[in-house]
């Protein structure tokens, strides 16, 4: 987690009011923490700007969901044909939205943070200060409902309360710490018992109060009096599960691990299997004692599991190409992981899912752009200005860099 101090309003800082060391020490995946009137959220989605996606911007199941009374609500029940020229049979009716949350639905509107611009500014700010993927829903609960029954999930949450007042009750984990493949609904039984008892944390969110719950911490929200808008800001943050699921993928490329069993091995039997083990053991002892940090963040990179970087603006980007000149000025995309690495005649700039070659001439030059710096063009070092707008249009052309507003 990259923390940090002052007056600043980070996008952390718009979701916890203390300092982030301490709530990297006290609460990060630990415990929850509720914050009174942080700040107004307004900014990021009210109720208009609901009802703006509802009616005028064409969602598509599945950035669409509603719930009442602990069941979701089949999708069928609010979407239907686009009519005519959208060839779709999935988008979303507006008038039967109106009439489930009339009759108390609770609406979600999932992945925000990839099509409401405030939101992706928030979650693409906030998973760089944390390192971490961001995703974004809202959900609208009509007054005196609950949208969803006590449950867990496997992935951290800031909840910001935008309108409206919301109860939350939080109970204890039933599972510490779980990940992807091990779903609240797998333990249900546990999860009804465990709400039957008195709650750790029983609270109103007002406008302007935040609430963070870790992974596995039991919660439940009802509406009261008002109709109830909040978003949730889920964490996807890594795991040591994570890190052994990038060696897993990694270790397809060690021939040692790709020998196939002896004919005849019985995996159910023990006996059969143990020498088996014992190999397959020592076998992945000697490939870790060769891996290095770089290997592993390859196949980090590898497993899809680093955020998304922030997005471009193609027709400008493309406009941008056309008319380059040594006096603008570029950065690389924010979000995006980068690293050089040199041969005694070649550059390569090595991203998530592809590798850049330059000559080496462009060393110093490429060095200076993954700075994370802004640099104008005609300033990149070891290079004339033809070749300084030859290198930067290829790496604009490979969305490496953007144009600096």
């Amino acid at each position: 987690m990259t923390t940090g101090s002052g007056g600043a309003r980070t996008a952390l800082r718009r979701c916890v009011p203390i300092p982030a060391d301490d709530f990297a020490e006290r609460h990060w995946d630990r415990a929850p923490l509720l914050s009174r009137r942080v700040d107004d959220y307004t900014d990021l989605l009210d109720l208009d700007d609901v009802d703006e996606l509802l009616s005028r911007r064409g969602l598509r199941t599945p950035f669409v969901r509603m719930a009442q009374r602990g069941k979701v609500i089949a999708a069928s029940r609010y979407t239907g044909g686009g009519g005519p020229g959208a060839e779709i049979g999935d988008q979303v009716h507006d008038e039967r939205v109106f009439e489930l949350l009339n009759g108390g639905a609770t609406l979600v509107l999932q992945g925000l943070h990839r099509i409401w611009p405030p939101l992706v500014d928030l979650a693409g700010g906030l998973g760089r200060e944390l390192g971490v993927p961001v995703q974004i829903n809202a959900y609208l609960t009509p007054p005196g409902n609950q949208g969803f029954a006590t449950h867990y999930d496997t992935h951290a949450v800031f909840v910001l309360q935008v309108a409206g007042t919301k109860r939350w009750q939080v109970h204890p984990p039933v599972v510490t710490d779980p990940v992807e493949r091990q779903p609240w609904g797998g333990r249900a039984d546990e999860v009804a018992a465990v709400a039957e008892e008195p709650p750790v944390l029983d609270a109103v969110l007002a406008p302007g109060d935040a609430l963070y719950l870790p992974r596995g911490w039991l919660h439940a929200a009802s509406a009261l009096d008002d109709w109830s808008l909040h978003l949730t800001l889920g964490l996807r943050a890594p795991t040591r599960l994570s890190v052994g699921e990038a060696l897993l993928d990694l270790a397809a490329d060690e021939p040692a691990l790709r020998v196939g069993l002896p004919m005849g091995t019985d995996l159910g039997d023990g006996s059969s299997i143990a020498p088996v083990l014992a190999d397959t053991v020592k076998a992945l002892h000697s490939w870790l004692d060769t891996l290095a940090p770089e290997d592993l963040v390859r196949g980090w990179r590898r497993t899809g599991a680093v955020a998304r970087p922030a997005p471009i603006r193609p027709v400008a980007q493309a406009a941008a190409l056309a008319r380059l000149s040594v006096a603008d000025r570029v950065q690389v995309r924010p979000g995006l992981l980068l690293r050089a690495s040199e041969a005694p005649s070649s550059v390569a700039i090595v991203a998530p899912d592809r590798t850049v070659t330059m000559p080496g001439v462009c060393a110093a030059a490429v060095r200076e752009l993954l700075d994370g710096r802004v640099h104008r063009v005609g300033d990149l070092p070891g290079l004339d200005d033809d070749d300084r707008l030859v290198l930067v249009r290829r790496l604009l052309a490979e969305t490496l860099l953007t144009l600096d507003a």
